[in-house]
């Protein structure tokens, strides 16, 4: 048997045992139906057209219904979908047709499901059709019943913008709270979706709105997660806590990925901590600052340590230069500019910058420090180590960083614009041979042969002293009683990379 004969031959024994398995539901189905009727087989008696029932009330033949409806075994018939005459019914915009066919049917037929679960009022608030809906709730019909995906007409009415039936359920004592998928209530829904009309009709109807999902998120995360700011304004105003923690963070740490300022401002001042830690370690600001939100980190940066680590060492400050996005050069210079500390772990801070020369000339603009790279421990001897595995650079040497498989063919650039910000410097054996394969060689031999000015060893030993106040510029070195020109000198003005091409892009 070749491939595409067994192929197929597997195919169909796999649709055949689909179509045994939806055969066998139909029949369970039409064999409760008849419990319900009093039915027994023998008194079933098919007519030549098995679906001419349901194409009467398709057609709204009244006549041919009211003919039919006479002959009980027409009104147990279940087709492909799992569906009885009612069910058929409850989706015609005639309700009439729903009257008939509810008359005639069996005791409990309004709660007889599809093959996914949906009850006829289920199926007729999905369609839209309040008259049916509202025939059905009368006679009985459970405005609590959900489908096979745990959604109930209530959320079935919230997620088809059906307002006027969702305010009908809830008049029929709908249970407001009731639970669904991720054990998320009709008012998470809303909150997601940022429906603000249907949440001011849930919380009008008593919906908790701290109710937890099976994350532990409440409606508040939920809509601040996706930007939705009215609804946030409003679960507010009805006592939802803005302290709340779930597995993935603080309502406002997930706040942070909408990259919304507004909605950061607002849970701030209804007392959200920007410093509260998650298990994680993680902070609001980490999120801000990885996603890129320019607006929303300057909203969350004067309330925030900007110094603070989270467990795996990885500050904002880590966060943004690691972001990847549009924004996160922009967003590394305000975190450096509000204090942001970049020799807090200097190698890891690093690693995010090696590729792109703006990033890393702004990080070494603001104080790192260059010097402490090339101290290695090792000197002119063997560096005997365990091979280096991890992709996360933590609690590395420099040179042992830079000469990896992946990274070395940057080496010789990297060093090349580190030596603008130091004096001379020695290179251990490990790094020098690295060095040596690269085309910048000849001019770093340059450098290091050759004395530095003296004018670039007084800044260096300027800046040495400024480094306890982490050359806050501008915020501090604006102060200094120094000429306009020596304080651009002193923040390395001249290599200022981003600050030159963001000048060339306003002209």
């Amino acid at each position: 048997m070749n491939t595409e004969t067994e192929n197929d031959f597997y195919q169909s024994e796999d649709d055949l045992d689909e179509d045994e398995a939806t055969q066998y539901i139909i029949e369970q189905s039409l064999i409760q139906y008849r419990k319900l009727r009093g039915l027994k087989p023998s008194d079933l008696r098919p007519s030549e057209d098995p679906d001419e029932i349901f194409k009467a009330i398709k057609e709204g033949d009244q006549d041919a219904l009211n003919r039919l409806a006479v002959q009980p075994e027409t009104l147990s018939r279940v087709d492909e979908r799992g569906w009885i005459p009612l069910h058929e019914a409850a989706v015609q915009d005639n309700k009439k047709i729903l009257e008939i066919v509810f008359s005639a049917s069996a005791p409990g037929a309004a709660q007889c499901r599809t093959l996914k679960g949906e009850t006829p009022l289920f199926l007729a608030v999905v369609h839209g059709l309040r008259e049916n809906a509202i025939f059905l709730l009368q006679n009985g019909s459970s405005p609590d019943l959900q489908n096979d995906e745990q959604d109930s007409p209530l959320v079935a009415a919230i997620l088809n913008d059906q307002y006027d039936l969702a305010t009908l359920l809830l008049r029929y004592n709908a249970k407001v709270d009731q639970t669904g998928p991720l054990n998320r209530t009709a008012l998470h829904e809303c909150a997601f979706l940022g429906l603000e009309n249907f949440v001011y009709l849930l919380l009008g109807s008593g919906a908790n709105p701290n109710a937890c999902d099976i994350k532990k998120k409440t409606p508040l995360a939920l809509a601040a997660q996706n930007g939705h700011l009215n609804v946030v304004e409003v679960l507010l105003q009805k006592g939802a806590h803005v302290w709340w923690e779930s597995e993935s963070g603080t309502i406002l740490f997930d706040a942070a990925a909408s990259g919304n300022p507004d909605i950061i401002s607002l849970l701030l001042e209804h007392g959200a901590d920007p410093n509260q830690p998650l298990y994680s370690g993680h902070l609001p600001i980490h999120r801000v600052a990885y996603r890129g939100h320019r607006l929303a980190l300057e909203q969350l940066i004067p309330v925030t340590k900007m110094s603070a680590v989270k467990e795996s060492g990885m500050s904002p400050l880590h966060s943004a230069a690691a972001g990847g996005h549009a924004h996160c050069i922009e967003c590394t210079r305000l975190l450096l500019e509000a204090g942001a500390m970049v020799n807090q772990d200097p190698i890891n801070c690093l690693q995010y910058a090696l590729k792109d020369e703006v990033m890393l000339r702004m990080i070494l603009n603001h104080g790192y420090d260059v010097k402490r790279c090339f101290d290695c421990p090792y000197g002119d001897s063997s560096h005997d180590y365990a091979p280096w595995t991890t992709s996360i650079i933590k609690d590395m040497v420099f040179c042992e960083v830079i000469t990896v498989s992946w990274l070395k063919h940057l080496s010789a650039q990297v060093v090349r614009i580190m030596l603008d910000y130091t004096d001379q410097v020695s290179f251990c054996t490990k790094l020098k041979e690295t060095l040596m394969e690269q085309k910048q060689w000849p001019d770093i031999c340059h450098i290091q042969r050759n004395a530095r000015s003296l004018k670039h060893l007084c800044r260096l030993r300027i800046r040495e002293h400024l480094r306890r106040l982490r050359l806050r510029a501008p915020v501090f070195i604006n102060f200094l009683p120094l000429p306009p020109r020596l304080k651009d000198y002193l923040r390395y003005k001249e290599f200022d990379v981003y600050s030159r091409g963001s000048m060339v892009n306003s002209q």
